[in-house]
């Protein structure tokens, strides 16, 4: 399955943004969001399955949604109340993890 984020960019704290990830293929049962911070290990942000049972990092809980539409082979990412530490390279996935992608940049700025 190939995989394509997009819709990353520069915000200033507090704002919101939406990323997206188009899929190929068929619809895989497990997508994820992923985040690199500069300096920082690759790490797991939120999950959404096939019937869009959703789980999250505690660190975005309350604040991010991920959602998934079926028909189009896509899952997105809203971002609110973004904050400086939610700066990052978002890569999407599905799972078992599969090859990775290029990420979208998101910054926040202070």
């Amino acid at each position: 399955v190939q995989l394509q984020a997009s819709g990353g960019g520069l915000v200033q704290a507090g704002g919101s943004l939406r990323l997206s990830c188009a899929a190929s293929g068929s619809p895989p049962r497990v997508m994820v969001w992923y985040r690199q911070g500069p300096g920082k290990q690759r790490e797991w942000v939120a999950s959404v399955t096939s019937v869009s049972a959703t789980t999250y990092a505690d660190s975005v809980k309350s604040r991010f949604t991920i959602s998934r539409e079926n028909a189009k082979n896509t899952m997105y990412l809203e971002m609110n109340s973004l904050k400086p530490e939610d700066t990052a390279v978002y890569y999407c996935n599905i799972l078992p993890l599969s090859k990775w992608g290029q990420g979208t940049q998101v910054t926040v700025s202070s």
